[in-house]
């Protein structure tokens, strides 16, 4: 099974970006990330398996010993081959070794298929839609929708998650970062 650790915003940033996802399901052009019923999110890290008890078990610890940070989402991307559009944070040196940290808090999980989630190699994003199925009519249409709706949005990253990538995405559990 497949697993991801993922950042989560605080509640106000939150929803101006999952507005901006329903936007696009409402507008019926893509309604395939709402469907995997998982919230905004930065994925810090993908596994192809771990023991989910010691995983969080590290998870909360390394949660302890971390802040909640700043985060300013201030661009918006697109990956063209899986026809994926997202919003990005302006990378920083906190955020960065964030990243680098947890993999190294997290070292010996299989991260093998998903070298674009270590350090070194991540491109943090926070996904919008997912439009691959839904043909290239509905990734221009949508990546339009969200250009033109878009603002800068300035936040906190607040909290870390386990979950599972099933479908739906299903969450493991949560652990908060220290205020």
């Amino acid at each position: 099974m497949q697993y991801a650790i993922e950042m989560y915003y605080d509640p106000a940033t939150e929803r101006n970006l999952f507005r901006l996802a329903k936007r696009v399901a409402d507008e019926k052009l893509s309604q395939t990330f709402l469907k995997w019923k998982t919230r905004p999110h930065l994925t810090l890290a993908c596994f192809n398996d771990v023991d989910e008890q010691a995983c969080m078990e590290r998870l909360k610890a390394f949660a302890k010993t971390h802040k909640t940070m700043p985060v300013e989402i201030a661009s918006v991307g697109m990956f063209n081959d899986t026809r994926t559009i997202f919003a990005s944070p302006v990378m920083n040196g906190e955020l960065y070794r964030f990243q680098k940290e947890l993999h190294v808090c997290l070292s010996g999980f299989d991260t093998t298929g998903w070298e674009w989630y270590c350090p070194d190699r991540w491109v943090p994003h926070c996904t919008l839609a997912l439009t691959k199925e839904d043909g290239d009519d509905a990734f221009y249409r949508a990546s339009e929708l969200i250009l033109r709706e878009f603002r800068k949005i300035s936040g906190t990253l607040v909290s870390v998650g386990l979950v599972k990538i099933t479908f739906p995405v299903r969450e493991i559990g949560i652990a908060e970062l220290e205020g």
